[in-house]
């Protein structure tokens, strides 16, 4: 077990170079950040996974916060199987993609009318083209810090991986597809209630992270996210909370239950899919109605409404549609993160949470905001990620990334992680 004994998995990776740019599919998968390389995974059971090499590893980044059931569920593996044995895919509607919508809208139902998609990227593209066409304006606003996809009009002040990339936006994104893109400092309620008052006619939509999750776990000030829904309602424009990750994870209402805010648009994904790829998005009927074929706005996808994933998403959301899951999780994270503080304090860590999600911020100070995100200490971040993945235990493996935990994070897997930090630090 450990960092250094991966010979097949260091093979596998430069095999992958020569076929895949940087041998990953998603950037920071490729560990460069924290100093090392890739993990490649054979297996996963529960709250650990195992790579190929035999090395067995404690899961706290849960392919970035879908499995809160843990891995390999056995319901909803079943019901996957079971579907796909009936056909993988059909481009013709099925019966499934309307249960796990009525699933979604009980447990959202600010989400009215929602559709389904492959992606959180497709998901808040989506909205985005949908609040613009609804109020026939052009602006959209949103945080620095908060990721909503790869799209190219998001990628400005971005979190998660774009977050190491020194532009304001990617390579390869034209100014022109980004002016219509206004960035505004999270939890700054002031600068928020200023640009409305002069701009807010203006505005077509105002999409957040109703708890920033992609520059590390950053809670919302209270009167911050009130703010959103008050500047929203007074000009006309759409409020799109993007639950991607926060949705049936904080509750099985998401932020928006938890924080009894109702937007008129929401994107969710991670969880609803069941591990298999799928988002969605919906809002308010009359916003809705106008996606083809009912409306102008025009939004397609062969793969849209997979039935496997449809299978996934309906049993995982019957497993999670009961409140004691939550409750337990809440106790679970609130002893676990409790002892997690008393390891840290004196020693120049900040720790971040909201429920079930956590980062441990290398930081002197407070974190509120994406520029207090940036003074954290990435070199010491990857000492510590190294040090975890010698112990065995897989954090995400980023300074601007949260951790999840699940309910396979028994009390006695919590310990051992625990343990490993003490450690580690």
């Amino acid at each position: 077990m450990g960092i250094n004994n991966r010979p097949l998995s260091q093979a596998a990776y430069e095999r992958a170079c020569q076929v895949i740019p940087g041998g990953v599919n998603s950037p920071v998968r490729a560990l460069r950040s924290v100093g090392t390389t890739p993990i490649i995974v054979d297996n996963a059971q529960g709250a650990y996974f195992t790579d190929i090499d035999g090395n067995k590893f404690i899961d706290f980044c849960m392919s970035w916060g879908v499995f809160i059931l843990g891995h390999r569920n056995p319901e909803v593996t079943t019901a996957a199987i079971q579907a796909v044995l009936k056909g993988s895919s059909f481009g013709i509607p099925t019966e499934a993609e309307t249960i796990l919508a009525e699933k979604v809208r009980q447990a959202f139902p600010s989400m009215e009318r929602l559709r389904f998609v492959n992606s959180g990227t497709e998901a808040t593209m989506s909205a985005i083209r949908v609040a613009r066409g609804y109020t026939g304006r052009d602006i959209l606003v949103k945080f620095e810090g908060n990721y909503h996809g790869h799209a190219d009009h998001l990628l400005v002040a971005a979190g998660s991986g774009v977050a190491n990339i020194s532009n304001a936006s990617s390579a390869g994104v034209p100014a022109d597809f980004v002016k219509h893109t206004v960035v505004l400092p999270y939890n700054d309620t002031q600068a928020l209630r200023d640009y409305f008052d002069k701009n807010g006619d203006k505005v077509a939509a105002l999409i957040l992270e109703p708890v920033a999750c992609n520059m590390g776990v950053v809670n919302p000030d209270e009167d911050f996210l009130k703010a959103t829904r008050e500047v929203t309602a007074q000009h006309g424009a759409v409020l799109i909370f993007d639950e991607v990750i926060t949705g049936f994870r904080l509750a099985f209402g998401g932020a928006q239950q938890r924080f009894g805010i109702k937007p008129d648009m929401t994107t969710v994904g991670k969880i609803v899919g069941g591990g298999y790829p799928a988002a969605a998005f919906g809002g308010k009927a009359e916003i809705m109605k106008c996606l083809a074929p009912d409306g102008p706005v025009y939004q397609a996808g062969t793969l849209s409404g997979n039935p496997v994933a449809m299978a996934a998403g309906i049993a995982t959301l019957n497993i999670l549609d009961n409140p004691q899951i939550y409750a337990d999780l809440e106790r679970r994270s609130d002893n676990f993160i409790a002892r997690l503080q008393k390891i840290i304090d004196g020693k120049g860590i900040q720790l971040n949470r909201c429920g079930t999600m956590f980062t441990l911020f290398f930081n002197d100070l407070p974190v509120r905001n994406f520029q207090d995100t940036k003074r954290s200490d990435q070199e010491r971040f990857a000492r510590y990620f190294r040090n975890m993945l010698s112990r065995g235990i897989y954090v995400s493996p980023s300074q601007f990334e949260g951790n999840f935990i699940s309910v396979c994070h028994t009390d006695e897997v919590l310990e051992k992680v625990l343990r490993a930090v003490e450690e580690s630090i």
